[in-house]
């Protein structure tokens, strides 16, 4: 596949009037190390100026952007999205509609307003409850990614450093929205006449494919952060960088869109199973 810019996107779920989590990098073809973007005139982004700057980026290039939340929930484990409900969500399109509908009095694409819901809320293990139908349910691409090296946690958990549920449902509110900008992989067909493309990443997982682990207390070194950036074909850091963000989110950005360059001209990596259709797919996995 032909791109112009790769966008690595560190998300974050929060409910604050900004996400100190979020951080954005980006690089072109070649090899040259990803650099941090910086919100335009703000300290932070929010989803709501990032949104905006995706929106001019989509215009000027063929861009692909990885947003680090999932695109869709298990299906297959139970043949449904909400086991018990009639009028569950039959695909991610819809359900992205839903997570929508279920949060649309939220600013700024939050997505915890569905813990409220007397329907939905019960599947979640969210800060409020633990819901009576929740379990730690698993996508085929999680089952796989733990299988090769590592999996993230369940969707439907919004509690924990670890968790992805909260982000995954801001997330999907804005799949929701870009749904008609771009094309979202791989539920979209994906051809050389397409403009931008959207993919679920997982910043751990390319650390650990390039044999790398965050110590103790310090998280991801710049020795450690350029072997990775080595092994996915990328100039490194310079060893003065400051890697920025709550948890290091700098790292997972910078690691991402290097990862996203690299492994996008592999055409295997493109080929994933039919079940990605309803579940999605961790790009790489």
């Amino acid at each position: 596949m032909y791109f112009d810019k790769f966008i690595g996107i560190d998300w974050s779920g929060d409910k604050n009037s900004f996400q100190k989590g979020i951080s954005v990098a980006e690089c072109t073809r070649g090899d040259e190390v990803p650099n941090i973007v910086k919100p335009p005139g703000d300290k932070y982004w929010t989803r709501s100026t990032l949104i905006e700057w995706l929106y001019k980026e989509v215009k000027l290039q063929r861009n692909l952007i990885g947003f680090d939340f999932a695109f869709s929930y298990p299906f297959y484990d139970r043949f449904c999205y909400f086991p018990g409900i009639k009028n569950s969500p039959v695909n991610p399109e819809k359900l992205w509609e839903l997570i929508e509908t279920a949060n649309s009095n939220a600013k700024n694409f939050y997505g915890g307003e569905i813990w409220a819901n007397k329907t939905y809320g019960k599947y979640f293990n969210s800060p409020k409850v633990r819901g009576s139908l929740y379990f730690s349910r698993r996508r085929f691409t999680e089952i796989v990614a733990k299988k090769n090296i590592h999996s993230p946690s369940s969707t439907f958990n919004c509690v924990g450093p670890g968790a992805v549920g909260t982000g995954t449902l801001g997330g999907m509110r804005i799949l929701n929205l870009l749904k008609s900008k771009t094309k979202i992989w791989p539920f979209d067909e994906i051809n050389f006449s397409t403009r931008s493309v959207l993919v679920e990443i997982f910043p751990t997982y390319y650390f650990r494919l390039s044999n790398v682990k965050p110590e103790k207390k310090i998280g991801y070194t710049i020795e450690k952060i350029n072997k990775s950036l080595k092994f996915f074909n990328s100039k490194p850091l310079k060893k003065n960088y400051i890697i920025g963000g709550p948890d290091q989110d700098d790292a997972d950005s910078i690691i991402s869109s290097a990862a996203l360059r690299c492994l996008s001209t592999d055409k295997k990596i493109w080929d994933v199973p039919n079940s990605s259709k309803k579940e999605g797919w961790i790009f790489g996995v």
